[in-house]
C-alpha cells in the first residue's frame, strides 16, 4: 500500500514535468503537424499542388488511328497519355494505347501538336516509347518504385476522357498486386492506388510528393471505385530503356502451351514432390526448343534449373533473355515418372 500511495503521490509533481520536458524535444522521427484543420488541408494543397507545377508540362495526350484492328479493315481513333522523359522528345506511355497505331499524334501542354513515330513495343509489359521532333523539351524523372510506402501520397496526371491536364489525387493503396497484360502474360509489381482513374489516363504518369513517376498508370476496374493499377517505376524505366536502344524486349521462349495444374496426390507422394502443382503441357509447336527436348502434350512440368515450377506464371518469370541459348533442364512428370529433359531455349519469335 505504501509503494502505491508514494506512487500515486508523485505523478503530479515528477512524471508530469518529464513527460512535458519530454514533448518539448525535438526528435528526428517525430512529425509535427499543424493543429488546425485548415493548415493540416493547405500543407496537403501545396504538396499536391507542386507536384502538377513540376510536371504538368511534361505530361501529354495522345491520339491515335488505326487500321484493321481486329482483322475487320474499319478504322477506328483512341486517345491516352504520355509523359516526356528526355527533353529530345521520348515518350513513355502504354503499349494498348499505341499498338497497331497507323498515325500517333501528341499534343503538349501548350498546346503545340506533332506526330509521333514508334521507338518501340512491349504488349507483355504493356509499355512502349514513342518520339516526336521537338526540341528542349520539359521532362521528368523516374523515382524509385522499391521505396514506396502504403499510404504515400500519389497523384495522377493525364487525360481521362479526353480532358487533357486533368489531376486527380489519392493515396498509394496496395503493393506487389500482379495482372495479365492484353498478351496474356503475367505482370508484377503493380502499383495500386485510389487515385481516380478514367479511360484515357492510360500511359500517364503516377507522380510521388517530389513529382517523380512511380509508376506508369494502366488499368482501372470498370464495376469498382478507387481500385485503380499502374506500372511501377523500376519496371517501367527498365523496360523504356531497352525500347529507346533495341525497340524490344528480349525474352526466351520455349514453344510450349500450357496451363497450371495439379498433380495427382498419390503421385505427387510417390515422386517426392513438395509441391503438387505444375505446368500441364497441351500443345507442344514444331521445331521448337521444347519439341526438340522431346517434350510432349499431358507432360507436368514441375521444375525448370533449380527451380520448382507451380504455376504457369513462374515459368514465364523464369525465361529471362538470359536464358536464350543456355542448355537447361527440365524436371517433367510423365505418367508416373520423373524424367529430365535438357532444354535450349530460343529468343521469343
Amino acid at each position: 500500500m505504501k509503494i502505491a500511495s508514494d506512487y500515486q503521490g508523485r505523478r503530479g509533481t515528477e512524471l508530469l514535468p518529464v513527460l512535458d520536458r519530454a514533448d518539448s524535444v525535438a526528435s528526428p522521427n517525430r512529425i509535427v503537424l499543424p493543429t488546425d484543420d485548415e493548415a493540416l488541408l493547405d500543407v496537403y494543397s501545396q504538396t499536391v499542388s507542386g507536384v502538377v507545377e513540376n510536371a504538368r508540362d511534361s505530361v501529354v495526350n495522345i491520339r491515335v488511328r488505326h487500321t484493321g484492328r481486329g482483322g475487320r479493315g474499319q478504322q477506328g481513333e483512341g486517345s491516352g497519355s504520355g509523359f516526356v522523359i528526355t527533353p529530345d522528345g521520348y515518350i513513355v506511355t502504354n503499349s494498348h494505347v499505341v499498338h497497331e497505331a497507323t498515325d500517333i499524334r501528341v499534343a503538349l501542354a501548350d498546346g503545340r501538336t506533332y506526330s509521333a513515330t514508334l521507338a518501340g513495343d512491349d504488349p507483355d509489359s504493356d509499355l512502349a516509347v514513342i518520339r516526336i521532333n521537338a526540341p528542349d523539351l520539359e521532362h521528368i524523372h523516374f523515382g524509385n518504385s522499391g521505396r514506396l510506402r502504403v499510404g504515400q501520397i500519389a497523384v495522377a496526371i493525364g487525360s481521362p476522357l479526353g480532358f487533357q491536364q486533368t489531376v486527380t489525387a489519392g493515396v498509394i493503396s496496395a503493393l506487389g498486386r500482379t495482372m495479365r497484360a492484353q498478351s496474356g502474360r503475367t505482370m508484377e509489381n503493380i502499383v495500386q492506388t485510389d487515385a481516380a482513374l478514367n479511360p484515357g489516363n492510360s500511359g500517364g504518369p503516377l507522380l510521388n510528393s517530389h513529382g517523380e513517376v512511380i509508376g506508369v498508370n494502366t488499368a482501372i476496374i470498370p464495376s469498382a471505385q478507387g481500385i485503380c493499377f499502374a506500372i511501377a517505376s523500376n519496371t517501367a524505366e527498365f523496360v523504356a530503356a531497352w525500347l529507346i536502344k533495341e525497340g524490344r524486349i528480349r525474352r526466351a521462349w520455349l514453344g510450349l502451351h500450357g496451363q497450371t495444374a495439379p498433380v495427382h496426390p498419390r503421385i505427387a507422394r510417390h515422386l517426392g514432390l513438395k509441391h503438387p502443382q505444375g505446368v500441364l503441357v497441351l500443345n507442344v509447336e514444331a521445331d521448337s526448343p521444347a519439341a526438340k527436348a522431346g517434350l510432349r502434350e499431358g507432360d507436368m512440368l514441375v521444375g525448370f534449373k533449380d527451380q520448382a515450377l507451380t504455376s504457369l506464371d513462374e515459368l514465364q518469370r523464369l525465361l529471362v533473355a538470359q536464358e536464350i541459348g543456355v542448355r537447361s533442364t527440365l524436371a517433367i512428370v510423365r505418367h508416373t515418372f520423373r524424367l529430365e529433359l535438357e532444354v535450349v531455349p530460343r529468343e521469343t519469335p
